[in-house]
């Protein structure tokens, strides 16, 4: 069986532990491929914070743009589709066979700032919203039963947070209440 070969330069890519995930990277041009949800447990184990912001790249298949760089899937060999990370200008190239995902360089560092950025308007101004999709999401959602209930605790935790930073009044307040 041939070894993967990177989709930019064409080496051999190589196994690696990236944030606790088992990926393949490029040593030459420094790019990593994740198979299916490998980015999003990396991401995950990167920032936990960030482990309820899920970005779903096969959402709008039309806004796929065959990447004119002639990269090819290192799992099935087709042509990689261009696309933006969600609504970020973050290029990066997935397959839509496997769906696997190709980060560049440096990609990965831009689509967490990304995350962040996102998560902190997300916050403060659809919170309500969040919470109810995050706590649906605990019966129904993508991912495993203990990573949906992960996600709500964190989106709670958050708000917790936010009450600190803009309302320190109301927060002491809230911190003075007797424990049950």
């Amino acid at each position: 069986m041939e070894k993967p070969k990177c989709p930019k330069c064409k080496e051999e890519l190589k196994q690696t532990n990236f944030y606790g995930v088992k990926v393949d990277s490029c040593l030459s041009c420094g790019g990593y491929w994740f198979e299916k949800s490998e980015l999003r447990r990396a991401k995950d184990t990167k920032e936990k914070q960030l482990n309820w912001m899920d970005i779903d790249l096969w959402e709008k298949e039309e806004k796929f743009r065959v990447s004119g760089k002639e990269r090819h899937c290192p799992s099935c060999q087709v042509p990689l589709y261009e696309v933006n990370y969600g609504d970020s200008d973050v290029k990066i190239d997935v397959c839509n066979v496997c769906e696997g995902v190709w980060l560049d360089r440096g990609e990965f560092k831009k689509v967490v700032e990304h995350l962040k950025d996102k998560a902190g308007d997300k916050i403060m101004n659809e919170y309500a919203k969040t919470l109810l999709e995050e706590t649906g999401e605990v019966l129904i959602g993508p991912e495993s039963l203990e990573e949906e209930i992960g996600d709500v605790v964190t989106v709670l935790g958050l708000l917790k947070y936010r009450i600190a930073v803009k309302h320190p009044f109301l927060a002491k307040i809230i911190s003075n209440l007797p424990k049950s």
